[in-house]
């Protein structure tokens, strides 16, 4: 209950530490706390955890918790309940299943002989990949016919806005938590929580 109430609070705090990037993306670490609950709780952990990220970041859609530039854009153009349906699902339930699968992941590679540093990297980093893959996933597909992706597409094909909207941002992300991750999961063998 401990770990999971600090990784709750480094959640909040991050929420508010962000990378503005064009196209109304920032680079993120949130995906670090949910990494390391599930190296050190499992699938329970990164569920909890994942859930927390996903909430912290629907209710930045609305100015709690910090400021999401993309999702209060969304909102203010389509105030309505279904909309806000549409935004806790591509916020919340990605974030979630980020969690599920930095899980498994960690579960999958512990099999191996593989050094507690190195599953932390492959964690950290299969949590910033799958972060990236779904949450752009379910915003091209909930979001995309919205005058605001419109307009952030700017008449390219989808794959051409992915890429140019998170080449950045994904690489910076999955590199920053691959290795706080795998230094995360050392000091959390330490302190014997792994």
């Amino acid at each position: 209950m401990t770990l999971l109430a600090m990784l709750v609070a480094v959640l909040i705090v991050l929420a508010y530490v962000n990378i503005p990037m064009p196209m109304g993306l920032s680079i993120t670490f949130n995906m670090i706390p949910v990494a390391i609950a599930a190296m050190a709780m499992g699938l329970p952990g990164g569920i909890i955890i994942g859930g927390a990220f996903g909430l912290i970041s629907f209710l930045q859609c609305y100015g709690i918790f910090g400021v999401s530039g993309m999702g209060v854009a969304l909102v203010t153009a389509n105030p309505g309940f279904g909309f806000a349906c549409l935004m806790f699902i591509q916020r919340f339930v990605s974030r979630v299943l980020v969690g599920v699968l930095a899980a498994l992941v960690y579960r999958g590679i512990s099999r191996t002989k593989a050094p507690l540093y190195v599953r932390g990297l492959a964690t950290g980093f299969a949590a910033a990949l799958f972060n990236t893959i779904f949450f752009m996933t379910l915003l091209v597909l909930l979001f995309s016919q919205t005058a605001y992706m419109q307009n952030a597409m700017a008449g390219r094909s989808v794959l051409a806005y992915l890429v140019a909207s998170v080449g950045v941002n994904a690489v910076v992300e999955m590199i920053v938590a691959a290795v706080v991750t795998g230094a995360a999961g050392v000091a959390l063998k330490k302190a014997r929580l792994i």
